[in-house]
């Protein structure tokens, strides 16, 4: 296969050009015909070579490339999708200082093998059956036990097992909204909230985020002008803020949101990452009116996808449903290795070095923006992010722009942003800030962005 690949690349072998016969290739390279055969095949399979019927096998023929198609997008207008996009198509090469999401030599791969290899020997059933509709039975308990840590009490027929955590919030906006009804979200929010909701048609409104949780006089306001019928939020570790749900913010959210009849759904996501336990709304409430939703992408593995809904039990019948109806019986094969990751006790272990790590992480981080002019809004009790403002009034957009044709991601403050109020403030992922170029790439993309400050 490499010598094959080798001739192709190195044009010996052109386009359309018929490769060497099986007994010749054998002979030529001292391989049994078996050998040639197999290779042919997985070259086939993999789209290098394809076989034409009584003929041969032959170079594929291939679109000239265009280096349009692989150059970064930098006329792309910053929208929720922006930093998802650009992090996503990323090169090997690029630096992803914007990305939400841990690098992966900081993931359990030693554990994630182990699990890979116990689950290879697996029962035929576990490797090839639709899983049940709520998902792995002992997976739902472990996750009971583990929500209970965090003081939200629930059974195991209150969880329902997902494929992410964005699949979990899809699957709750496609049972409870309809195209029309307006949704609440904080200003900045997570950029893929506002993405999902759009495709679902809803109203976003959005209500200024402080250090202790949203504003709650303009989110009475909100309630009472549009009559929302979701409020999505995180309240631990919030993400683009870093900032943490207070308690006395948590008991008055609810109550404005029992008045209202207002469901909340509430991303737990960055959880696992908080070095001390901060109040839950789904834990106050009972998960009465709030819904609570995570999944394992950003301390585990990002490829393995398997997330979790925590509702009450009136719902979790018809979220099923609706479950079944869009993925049928769900990612056995992913939940059976995050249950087996999780109950050997590595993972605990994990979480607590990754704490640490990003703990040393954010303080190198912070010093390396302080030398550039950028200050944190505030500073977080854990996490990955820092949400900073851009000194002189710069536009963090075209910073983003400047630096994507650098190869190196940025996130945009206004991607965030709803009301577009946050044009001078940008995401720093902590994690992903290790390389000296990003600060280097930064230093020149704000020397030539222009500043909004009067002359």
């Amino acid at each position: 296969m490499a010598t094959i690949r080798q001739r192709i690349a190195g044009r010996t072998l052109a386009p359309g050009a018929k490769l060497p016969s099986i007994r010749g290739l054998a002979q030529s390279m001292g391989v049994s015909k078996s050998t040639v055969v197999e290779a042919y095949e997985r070259l086939a399979a993999e789209g290098a070579i394809q076989a034409r019927q009584g003929s041969g096998f032959y170079v594929r023929r291939l679109p000239p490339l265009c280096l349009a198609d692989v150059a970064p997008r930098l006329d792309r207008a910053v929208d929720p999708l922006w930093i998802s996009r650009q992090s996503l198509d990323a090169g090997v090469d690029s630096l992803r200082p914007g990305c939400g999401w841990l690098p992966p030599d900081w993931m359990p791969e030693a554990s994630i093998r182990k699990a890979l290899r116990k689950l290879g020997r697996a029962d035929a059933a576990t490797l090839a059956e639709y899983g049940t509709p709520l998902g792995l039975a002992g997976l739902r308990h472990l996750l009971a036990h583990r929500l209970a840590e965090r003081g939200v009490e629930t059974s195991p027929d209150q969880i329902v097992l997902t494929e992410s955590g964005t699949q979990a919030i899809d699957l709750v906006c496609r049972f409870l909204l309809e195209p029309g009804d307006t949704v609440l979200v904080d200003d900045p929010c997570y950029f893929n909230f506002q993405a999902l909701l759009s495709a679902h048609r809803a109203r976003v409104v959005s209500v200024p985020y402080t250090p202790s949780g949203p504003d709650l006089a303009l989110f009475a306001q909100a309630l009472s002008e549009h009559r929302p019928r979701l409020y999505v939020t995180n309240s631990a570790l919030h993400n683009p803020t870093g900032a943490t749900l207070s308690a006395a913010t948590a008991h008055r959210l609810l109550k404005l949101a029992e008045q209202a009849g207002l469901t909340i759904v509430e991303d737990d996501i960055f959880g696992d990452l908080e070095p001390d336990t901060a109040p839950r709304l789904a834990g106050l409430d009972g998960l009465e009116r709030v819904i609570q939703i995570g999944s394992f992408s950003k301390t585990l593995s990002a490829s393995v996808r398997c997330g979790y809904i925590a509702a009450k039990p009136d719902w979790v019948e018809g979220l099923t449903d609706l479950k079944v109806a869009l993925s049928f019986g769900g990612g056995r094969l992913a939940a059976e290795l995050v249950l087996d990751i999780l109950k050997d006790g590595s993972y605990r272990r994990h979480v607590e070095t990754l704490r640490q790590r990003l703990g040393r992480a954010m303080a190198e981080t912070r010093g390396r923006l302080a030398a550039l002019g950028i200050e944190p809004w505030l500073t977080p009790r854990g996490g990955l992010f820092l949400w900073c403002r851009l000194p002189d009034e710069r536009d963090a957009g075209a910073i983003a722009r400047h630096a994507l044709g650098e190869g190196v991601v940025l996130a945009p403050g206004n991607a965030f942003s709803l009301s577009g109020t946050a044009r001078q403030f940008m995401r720093f992922n902590a994690a992903q800030c290790a390389d000296p170029r990003i600060f280097s790439v930064l230093r020149g993309a704000m020397r030539a962005a222009p500043s909004g400050k009067p002359v």
